[in-house]
């Protein structure tokens, strides 16, 4: 009997050691990437809680199975639609690559996964790279509709607005949606026609399902272009219609933020967006709370503001955002340098034109170098940039008041104040702090 134990004792032993020999040989790459918890109010949904079922299930199907692959894309999907609701893109960008690449193994051609993963780089501001893998998406099937709203964004990011023209009517013409609209409306924002722009974001909201995140990105594209437009108590009404369709909705709180800030009540529109930044990751609440806590007269408050939009857009961790996260944010972290305390008038610089290297011919990438150049007082060269910044004739007010800016102070008087003048026709309510910097070249003489 003792030796009956004494083999099933060595027996015990020997499978313990094959399996801690198993798991600490095997691959770290098959591990699969969970989801993360949501946490606050976006934790108590039932959308919540169907998706969170959903991706349970999903994984569960890979770890049974580890080369479904299907599941492995509907999990990217699902992580694609998570990251945009909770703001999580750093983390659910490199969990979607990590599953697509091993799919892509597999099957190099494989259409969803090659889809996704140009989506991905949009998401990541690598434009480029989705530019090349949308068109050897598109060479597998180029009957699809989202790969040509893939091109069309990738295009239009590196600044080539002709082919987005192209690739946005090429997917209109296939599949006339929520998606497809969105895209023909900010090509008419872009080129100036801000009517034509609301008219086609109205399609895209009637297009989608009240409620669903889709529709709500929409609506609040529908806000910011009544914005653009001066008429604010329009944007507040579709601001309002959001929350109500989708409650604790974080960019509805921004958006009536915004509003509140356009008619001066400044402590009302900090509560909205103090709100908002503590719903979901994401930097530009901090940086509009910024100028908020200043108008406030919280300096302190905006100055540690302005501090923590650089922290989180990785500027103080590398040369370049992307090298942080995976995400390129130069663009974003200029801005952000020339609001620090002081301000950062090199590091603002060195990031524009790292941003600049990447889409010369961008024109927001354009006007946030010239406007760094401006600041710097390097004004004949911010002249240069921002003629390329206005080449599409867009209507925005600020590109209008910076490029008016711009052209007084590079000896341009007359076509700086026809700018200027154009802007605040154009909503009379766009940042104060510019308006206040432009106003002694709103006189007639």
């Amino acid at each position: 009997m003792l030796k009956k134990y004494g083999y099933i004792i060595l027996i015990s032993f020997t499978a313990v050691f094959f399996i801690v020999i198993l798991l600490f040989s095997k691959d770290p790459s098959d591990k699969i990437p969970s989801f993360k918890e949501r946490t606050g109010n976006l934790s108590l949904s039932s959308e919540w809680l169907n998706s969170k079922k959903a991706m349970e299930g999903l994984l569960a199907n890979i770890a049974k199975n580890p080369k479904d692959y299907k599941s492995m894309i509907q999990l990217v999907e699902a992580y694609v639609q998570e990251e945009r609701i909770t703001g999580e893109y750093a983390y659910y960008d490199k969990a979607s690559l990590e599953l697509l690449e091993k799919v892509l193994k597999n099957d190099p051609k494989n259409f969803d996964a090659l889809t996704l993963k140009a989506l991905i780089f949009l998401s990541q501001h690598h434009f480029s790279d989705a530019l090349d893998v949308g068109k050897q998406a598109r060479a597998i099937n180029p009957y699809n509709a989202f790969i040509y709203g893939i091109l069309d964004d990738a295009y239009l990011e590196l600044g080539h607005y002709d082919s987005a023209v192209a690739m946005a009517d090429k997917m209109t013409s296939i599949r006339p949606d929520l998606r497809s609209y969105a895209r023909v409306s900010y090509l008419r924002e872009i080129f100036g026609d801000v009517p034509g722009a609301i008219s086609a974001i109205k399609l895209a909201v009637s297009a989608g399902y009240p409620g669903l995140e889709q529709t709500e990105w929409v609506r609040m594209i529908l806000g910011h272009l009544y914005e653009i437009e001066g008429q604010i108590d329009s944007a507040q009404m579709v601001y309002q219609k959001a929350l109500l369709e989708r409650p604790s909705y974080a960019f509805a709180y921004a958006g009536l933020g915004r509003i509140e800030k356009e008619k001066g009540n400044y402590p009302e529109a900090i509560k909205y967006f103090e709100k908002a930044r503590d719903m979901i990751v994401e930097y530009s609440f901090k940086d509009e709370l910024t100028d908020l806590y200043r108008l406030n007269n919280e300096s302190s408050k905006g100055d540690k503001s302005a501090d923590d939009v650089v922290d989180e857009l990785g500027g103080n961790l590398g040369d370049e955002s992307q090298s942080i996260h995976g995400h390129y944010a130069d663009k974003e972290l200029a801005y952000a340098y020339l609001k620090t305390n002081p301000p950062d008038l090199d590091k603002a610089l060195k990031h524009a034109l790292l941003e600049y290297d990447r889409r010369p011919d961008n024109i927001d990438v354009c006007e946030a170098v010239a406007w760094v150049r401006y600041k710097r007082g390097e004004f004949a060269q911010a002249d240069t940039l921002i003629n390329k910044a206005l080449r599409t004739h867009s209507r925005n007010p600020i590109l209008m008041c910076h490029a008016g800016l711009i052209k007084v102070k590079a000896g341009e008087m007359a076509q700086g104040k026809v700018l200027i003048k154009a802007a605040v026709e154009q909503d009379p309510y766009f940042d104060i702090n510019l308006r206040k910097e432009a106003a002694p070249y709103l006189t007639a003489n």
